[in-house]
């Protein structure tokens, strides 16, 4: 089995690539494997998206976490659905060029995850 640091490391090496119309989404069994090592991601039963939620102390570090997403996105360009609250944040990720998940969106998660490690 590979390592999921490894894994990880190999997600937050890549960038988000420009997606055309029509591009394919990935399959099932590819969403469920990156996953497993994406800690606390999870698709709903048609995997058209993948949706965390972050929980804050406070609403000050629930804005610093959104902006550092905001910043993220722009810099891959790759933008999530992003709601928050007073303590919490969910961000939903999705490629509406390919109406389903590609890589991007598991690069992004990765990367969202690392900003609070």
């Amino acid at each position: 089995m590979s390592n999921p640091n490894a894994l990880i490391q190999e997600l937050l090496n890549q960038h988000c690539e420009d997606m055309p119309k029509g591009s394919k989404s990935i399959i099932i069994p590819t969403i469920e494997s990156n996953l497993s090592i994406l800690d606390g991601w999870d698709a709903p039963l048609n995997y058209a998206n993948i949706v965390k939620t972050f929980t804050f102390k406070n609403y000050h570090q629930t804005i610093a976490f959104v902006n550092a997403v905001t910043w993220l996105a722009n810099k891959e360009d790759h933008h999530p659905k992003i709601c928050f609250d007073y303590n919490s944040c969910e961000i939903t990720l999705t490629t509406h060029n390919a109406k389903g998940l590609t890589m991007n969106d598991i690069i992004m998660a990765a990367k969202i995850n690392a900003l609070l490690d």
